[in-house]
């Protein structure tokens, strides 16, 4: 190891198992009335931080016509502030190398995962909470040193958040960048080898390395990379054009409605609201639920916050196939309750089938069942992974390509188009269309598809 730019990944793992070794962290559930810094509105039950900043927990009831069910009222998210997920790109020996940090959030299963190199709200990077700066934030910010390769605002989960957005950026420098005691260099391939271990690159990791142009093999072949090349090279071997992907996914922005009404959190039909925590009923969907937290290297060391806790694991899956020498996966035209655009270009399959456990399955999502007994064989990807622990409590996804050969037709509902891997990965590079699960996935994909291409 020189530094911590590490030759091999043995060598690397040694170093994030020092993590947990050198600081101290305790996450602790506690009732939503103990929160410190948090309080309940008194003419709506509203979360909300002291400072007015944050983010709060708010109620949404929701009406659209392109999901199982018409019309409904839940807990949400709100949280307007952008925040900023950036990784730092530095060349040694001419190879890229991504500066990474072993990061705590409270809601992982196992605390410390890899995360870009900021990871932060706009009210952590202000200092709201009075704290330590954010290390390397000043290569995100403008005026900045280096070459943005990568910058887009992104959505998050539309199933817990509120027209949710983040700045993804990737920016690379020449000078010489230190890294601080929890921060490695980390290659490409190294990065790309740990996305096939569970729990381990988080969700803002991922999300950002999807609009990575040099992930591409065209871009390390000297092209351009998917999110830069012409259309008529993204689309070569493709079943349709990029103009033809545009055009569905703008006819499901307008063939599809979806309403959404901000209400009271003591309104919300069909949840418990109580000192404790706030669930569902049936106890399906998720909770919100209040942890304390004490982190010795986080910018302050003690806090509490609610958080939400799904119920069982999801999946979330693209059923994919071969045309030629060219992968494709069906992409769904997904409607999600706090989607700022009616639909998102979205995996073929994103749920929690706990959630349909009672129901019989003609009534489950399209093609959940075809992921669900999909042989070990046809598997391309199939890891677990978790998502951002800074809101969401021990919630994980299965991550699924599943190679579906001629076993599922061409010809699919109106709602879902076969799209070539490099046209997916193009519409990355703009915000609002590519959902985070369906990013998420592309990231995790990259690896398979050179290997079946260098044969």
């Amino acid at each position: 190891m020189l530094g911590s730019v590490f030759a091999s990944l043995p060598e690397f793992h040694e170093w994030f198992a020092g993590r947990s070794r050198v600081h101290r962290y305790r996450v602790e559930r506690v009732p939503l009335a103990a929160l410190d810094q948090w309080y309940r509105a008194p003419e709506t039950g509203n979360l909300g931080h002291r400072s007015g900043k944050f983010y709060t927990v708010e109620g949404l009831r929701v009406r659209t016509d392109h999901r199982e069910v018409g019309e409904w009222s839940q807990p949400i998210i709100v949280q307007p502030e952008i925040g900023i997920l950036g990784i730092l790109v530095k060349r040694f020996q001419g190879v890229p190398h991504c500066l990474m940090q072993a990061k705590m959030e409270p809601g992982n299963v196992n605390l410390i995962q890899v995360s870009p190199t900021v990871q932060a709200t706009r009210s952590n990077y202000t200092r709201v909470h009075h704290g330590a700066a954010v290390p390397y934030l000043e290569h995100f910010r403008a005026p900045r040193r280096g070459r943005v390769i990568f910058d887009a605002l992104q959505s998050e989960q539309g199933s817990w958040f509120l027209n949710k957005r983040n700045r993804n950026l990737i920016v690379e420098v020449d000078e010489d960048v230190e890294p601080h005691e929890d921060y490695c260099w980390l290659t490409v391939a190294q990065l790309r080898s740990l996305l096939t271990e569970p729990n381990l690159v988080n969700m803002d990791s991922r999300t950002v390395l999807s609009g990575m142009p040099f992930l591409s093999k065209a871009q390390r072949a000297g092209a351009t990379g998917y999110g830069r090349m012409p259309a008529r090279e993204r689309d070569a071997g493709a079943l349709h054009t990029t103009e033809q992907a545009l055009s569905w996914f703008c006819e499901a922005k307008s063939a599809y409605q979806l309403d959404r009404r901000r209400i009271a959190l003591d309104d919300v039909k069909n949840w418990l609201n109580a000192d404790d925590e706030i669930a569902h009923e049936r106890g399906l969907y998720f909770s919100v639920i209040g942890v304390d937290v004490q982190a010795s290297n986080r910018e302050v060391s003690h806090w509490s916050q609610p958080m939400l806790a799904p119920r069982g694991r999801g999946v979330v899956a693209f059923l994919g196939r071969w045309l030629g020498d060219v992968f494709h996966v069906l992409v769904q035209a997904r409607t999600e309750a706090g989607t700022a655009d009616v639909v998102e270009m979205s995996p073929t399959v994103n749920c929690a089938p706990e959630n349909y456990r009672l129901l019989p399955r003609e009534r489950w999502p399209r093609y959940l069942d075809a992921v669900l007994s999909a042989r070990p064989s046809s598997l391309l990807v199939d890891v677990v992974h978790s998502e951002e622990g800074g809101r969401f409590f021990h919630a994980e996804n299965r991550y699924v390509v599943v190679d579906v050969g001629d076993s599922v037709p061409l010809r699919v509902p109106d709602d879902y188009l076969w799209m070539s891997v490099p046209q997916l990965t193009g519409f990355v590079r703009y915000g609002s269309h590519v959902s985070v699960g369906a990013r998420s996935l592309l990231t995790c994909l990259e690896r398979r598809i050179e290997q079946r291409v260098a044969g």
